[in-house]
Order: C-alpha cells, then structure tokens, then sequence
C-alpha cells in the first residue's frame, strides 16, 4: 500500500481519508480545523501542521478544497504548501472543482518542479464519498492515471479519464452546471404544480416513467417535497461552481441559460439559504408550510 497525504478534511475529504484508510493505505492529514485533524487521527491518520509537510515523503498528496484560491494556497505557498514538501516521483492529485485555466497553471508550476499531477474532481455527494462510490473525472497524462487508479480505486466505483490538464475540470463543471439547471427547473415546475393545485409528487412519478428522469432527480424530488435540505451539497458550493462556468464558458453571452440558473441560485443565496443544501432552491418557488 502506498502512503499518502490528504489536505482538506472538510465533508468529502474526511470520508475519502476514511476509505483510504480502511484500504490500508498509510495517510497523513492536514487541515486547518484542528477538531477535523483530530477525529482523522482518531481513526489511524498520521497529522501534520501544515500541507508541506504532510506532503513529505508521500507517494500521493491529494487535496479537496474549496476553490481556486485556496486551491493556490494549499499547493503553492513558498512556506507550507504541499508542492515544497514533494519527493520527486510523487504524484499530485487536485480533487476539489476548480477552473480549467487555473488547473492548467497548476500543472505547469507542477512540471517546473519535477512533479506529475493529476486533476481528479469528483461526481457524487457525500453519500457518494462514504461509501467509496464517487466518479473521478480525471485529466492528465495516461501514464499517470494508470500509476494512481489503484489508489483511487479505494475512493470510487469508476475512474473516467477525460483527456489533458483542464478536461477533468471541464467534466466536472458540466456535471455540476447540468444538475444546477435541473435543480433550478425541478424548483420552478414544483412550484407550478402547487399554483395548479395539484399534488407535486403523484405528477413527478409520472414524469419519472419517462426517459428523461434520472436517479438524481428522484432523490432531489424527495428533498424538496419533504423538505429535507440538510447539507449534503449546499446552495453556496453549486453558486460558486456555476460562476465557475459562465467564467470558463468567456461570459453570460455565452451561455444565457447556465446564466439565467447561477441567477437563480444568487437569489437563494439573498434568501440565506446558502448553508442550505442545494435541494433548498425550491424555497423560492413552492408553497412555505
């Protein structure tokens, strides 16, 4: 088995170094949550204080991060970012939704060091993470994903190689924009359907029947129907990945319709449901019981 560092103990990240753990691999955890350093430790992770070190001596350094900036911090600060503390051979693997554009300059501040890296965001929740069921969306070079499968195998049921740097991000913000619209659409004919003074669910199973229903959208159903919007993937996160799209797609021109929806999810965002789960949209548009 193989020893990795994984920076970013948030709800994913904690379930994935969980599984890694129970595969057997040696990992050393890093974040800025002591209380999320400590109950990894708890459970067989080795500590460190900061992601260089934690990186040291790794074969994999994984992170699962919020965004770009942090993203830019946790590899590549001069003092403690994990690119500092890499052994030659080692491979970065970047898990968190990030642009494109901001992957692809990763991985060349990466190659400058000697470094093989590879973007590896995720599709699937928490759920998803705790049961080692996730789908990586991954971009890099062949040789590398096939040296790293074996320990994403211990995370996920599938591992999708997209093509180069950039396409794993690609993926994953076409995924996310994709269950964003139809979040926002599933909210909005919810909606409809009370104003029609009809029982929503009775209807949706019906819809359900159809080809263009998904297993997702029987789960988000259900959500918003009983009003379940404990956080599991909150408003805020598929806000921020939805500007992430419009922002990589070159503007709100580009794409009127994921514009249109970011809009949508700006307005629940007004309405403090950001810490909410994403399901919480259709508070804007169904009845308030």
């Amino acid at each position: 088995m193989s020893k990795a560092a994984f920076i970013g103990l948030g709800a994913m990240g904690s379930r994935m170094v969980a599984n890694l753990l129970k595969a057997g691999h040696e990992v050393t955890v890093s974040d800025l949550a002591p209380a999320a350093v400590e109950k990894m430790a708890a459970a067989g992770a080795k500590t460190a204080a900061s992601a260089r070190e934690a990186a040291a001596g790794s074969d994999f350094v994984l992170t699962m991060v919020r965004d770009d900036d942090i993203s830019r911090h946790v590899w590549l600060d001069p003092t403690t970012g994990a690119l500092a503390g890499m052994k030659p051979g080692a491979i970065a693997i970047e898990c968190s939704t990030i642009t494109p554009a901001w992957a692809r300059e990763l991985a060349g501040a990466m190659s400058k060091a000697g470094i093989a890296m590879l973007e590896a965001p995720v599709s699937g929740s928490t759920p998803q993470a705790e049961r080692a069921e996730l789908v990586f969306l991954v971009g890099g070079d062949a040789e590398t994903v096939t040296r790293a499968e074996p320990l994403l195998a211990a995370l996920g049921s599938s591992v999708r190689h997209a093509g180069p740097v950039g396409t794993g991000a690609l993926a994953k913000l076409i995924t996310n924009t994709l269950m964003g619209v139809q979040l926002a659409t599933l909210a909005e004919m919810i909606g409809m359907l009370e104003r029609q003074g009809v029982d929503p669910r009775p209807v949706l199973q019906a819809v359900a029947a159809t080809p263009l229903w998904s297993p997702h959208l029987t789960s988000d159903t259900d959500s918003m129907l009983s009003g379940d919007f404990a956080s599991r993937f909150p408003v805020k996160l598929l806000l921020k990945d939805l500007e992430y799209t419009v922002k990589t797609a070159g503007g709100e021109a580009s794409v009127p319709t994921v514009s249109a929806v970011r809009g949508v999810f700006q307005q629940a965002m007004d309405a403090q449901l950001g810490e909410l789960n994403m399901t919480a949209v259709v508070k804007l548009f169904a009845k308030n019981d």
